[in-house]
Protein backbone atom coordinates (compact mmCIF):
# COMPACT_ATOMS: atom_id res chain seq x y z
CA UNK A 1 0.00 0.00 0.00
CA UNK A 2 1.01 3.68 -0.83
CA UNK A 3 1.56 6.60 1.18
CA UNK A 4 -0.54 8.56 -1.18
CA UNK A 5 -2.85 11.10 0.06
CA UNK A 6 -6.29 10.78 -1.16
CA UNK A 7 -7.60 13.40 -4.35
CA UNK A 8 -9.16 16.15 -1.77
CA UNK A 9 -6.43 16.40 0.78
CA UNK A 10 -3.73 16.32 -2.48
CA UNK A 11 -5.88 19.31 -4.46
CA UNK A 12 -6.18 21.02 -1.05
CA UNK A 13 -2.22 21.06 -0.54
CA UNK A 14 -1.40 22.04 -4.02
CA UNK A 15 -3.75 25.15 -3.04
CA UNK A 16 -2.25 26.22 -0.15
CA UNK A 17 0.81 25.82 -1.51
CA UNK A 18 -0.25 27.96 -4.47
CA UNK A 19 -1.61 30.31 -2.21
CA UNK A 20 1.61 30.44 -0.09
CA UNK A 21 3.92 30.66 -2.61
CA UNK A 22 2.00 33.80 -4.23
CA UNK A 23 1.77 36.03 -0.98
CA UNK A 24 3.77 34.24 2.26
CA UNK A 25 1.70 35.50 4.98
CA UNK A 26 -0.91 33.66 3.63
CA UNK A 27 0.76 30.81 5.54
CA UNK A 28 -1.30 31.59 8.71
CA UNK A 29 -4.32 32.57 7.38
CA UNK A 30 -7.57 32.17 8.60
CA UNK A 31 -11.30 32.96 8.10
CA UNK A 32 -11.07 34.77 10.86
CA UNK A 33 -8.62 36.58 10.04
CA UNK A 34 -10.62 37.47 6.64
CA UNK A 35 -13.89 38.64 8.66
CA UNK A 36 -11.51 41.50 10.21
CA UNK A 37 -9.62 42.43 7.10
CA UNK A 38 -13.08 43.21 5.18
CA UNK A 39 -15.80 42.58 7.90
CA UNK A 40 -18.88 44.35 5.88
CA UNK A 41 -19.53 45.91 2.65
CA UNK A 42 -20.87 49.16 2.68
CA UNK A 43 -24.81 48.94 1.83
CA UNK A 44 -24.69 51.09 -1.45
CA UNK A 45 -22.27 48.29 -2.56
CA UNK A 46 -23.66 45.61 -1.47
CA UNK A 47 -27.09 46.99 -3.47
CA UNK A 48 -25.03 47.68 -6.47
CA UNK A 49 -23.79 44.50 -6.86
CA UNK A 50 -26.72 42.27 -5.58
CA UNK A 51 -29.81 44.48 -5.38
CA UNK A 52 -31.86 46.14 -7.63
CA UNK A 53 -28.57 47.07 -9.66
CA UNK A 54 -28.32 43.58 -10.66
CA UNK A 55 -32.02 43.24 -11.75
CA UNK A 56 -34.15 46.22 -11.30
CA UNK A 57 -37.20 43.88 -10.67
CA UNK A 58 -35.32 41.40 -8.30
CA UNK A 59 -34.84 41.20 -5.29
CA UNK A 60 -33.16 43.94 -2.99
CA UNK A 61 -29.67 42.95 -1.24
CA UNK A 62 -31.58 42.55 1.96
CA UNK A 63 -33.82 40.00 0.91
CA UNK A 64 -30.72 37.81 -1.05
CA UNK A 65 -28.88 38.13 1.67
CA UNK A 66 -31.36 36.84 4.28
CA UNK A 67 -31.64 33.67 1.42
CA UNK A 68 -27.90 33.23 2.03
CA UNK A 69 -28.17 33.57 5.61
CA UNK A 70 -30.99 30.74 5.42
CA UNK A 71 -28.58 28.22 3.69
CA UNK A 72 -25.91 28.94 5.65
CA UNK A 73 -27.69 28.06 8.57
CA UNK A 74 -29.33 24.68 6.93
CA UNK A 75 -25.30 24.04 6.41
CA UNK A 76 -24.64 23.87 10.70
CA UNK A 77 -21.32 24.46 11.84
CA UNK A 78 -19.70 23.83 8.63
CA UNK A 79 -19.60 28.10 7.54
CA UNK A 80 -19.01 30.12 10.97
CA UNK A 81 -17.27 32.93 9.09
CA UNK A 82 -19.53 32.90 6.52
CA UNK A 83 -22.70 33.31 8.75
CA UNK A 84 -20.80 36.08 10.97
CA UNK A 85 -19.71 37.87 7.81
CA UNK A 86 -23.57 37.57 6.48
CA UNK A 87 -25.02 39.02 9.82
CA UNK A 88 -22.66 41.91 9.49
CA UNK A 89 -23.90 42.45 5.64
CA UNK A 90 -27.59 42.47 7.01
CA UNK A 91 -27.11 44.66 10.14
CA UNK A 92 -25.29 47.31 7.01
CA UNK A 93 -28.31 46.11 4.82
CA UNK A 94 -30.90 47.78 7.60
CA UNK A 95 -32.34 44.60 9.09
CA UNK A 96 -33.21 44.46 12.35
CA UNK A 97 -32.02 41.97 15.15
CA UNK A 98 -35.44 40.29 15.06
CA UNK A 99 -35.87 39.91 11.47
CA UNK A 100 -32.21 37.86 11.90
CA UNK A 101 -33.39 35.90 14.68
CA UNK A 102 -36.76 35.02 13.06
CA UNK A 103 -34.67 34.13 9.81
CA UNK A 104 -32.47 31.97 11.87
CA UNK A 105 -35.33 30.14 13.60
CA UNK A 106 -37.09 29.49 10.51
CA UNK A 107 -34.76 27.01 9.84
CA UNK A 108 -35.53 24.87 12.69
CA UNK A 109 -37.74 23.08 10.80
CA UNK A 110 -35.43 22.51 7.90
CA UNK A 111 -32.00 22.40 9.15
CA UNK A 112 -32.76 21.03 12.67
CA UNK A 113 -32.02 22.82 15.92
CA UNK A 114 -28.34 22.16 16.36
CA UNK A 115 -27.65 24.12 12.99
CA UNK A 116 -30.52 27.04 14.23
CA UNK A 117 -28.48 26.82 17.66
CA UNK A 118 -25.02 27.27 16.21
CA UNK A 119 -26.39 30.12 14.06
CA UNK A 120 -27.80 31.89 16.34
CA UNK A 121 -24.58 31.42 18.76
CA UNK A 122 -22.81 32.86 15.95
CA UNK A 123 -25.20 36.01 14.85
CA UNK A 124 -25.52 36.83 18.96
CA UNK A 125 -21.35 37.29 18.77
CA UNK A 126 -21.85 39.37 15.67
CA UNK A 127 -24.59 41.85 17.69
CA UNK A 128 -22.81 41.89 21.22
CA UNK A 129 -19.67 43.14 18.94
CA UNK A 130 -21.84 45.95 17.34
CA UNK A 131 -23.17 46.50 20.57
CA UNK A 132 -19.57 46.70 22.27
CA UNK A 133 -18.39 48.58 19.28
CA UNK A 134 -21.45 51.18 19.81
CA UNK A 135 -20.61 52.27 23.44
Amino acid sequence: MSDAKNPFEMMMQQAQDMARAMNPALEHFSPKGFEQLWPTIPKEWMEMAFGKGFNKDGLDSKTRLFLTLAGLTMQGAQADTQVRITVRHLLEAGATKQEIAEAIAQMSMFAGIPAMTRAGQLAKEVMDEQEDDET
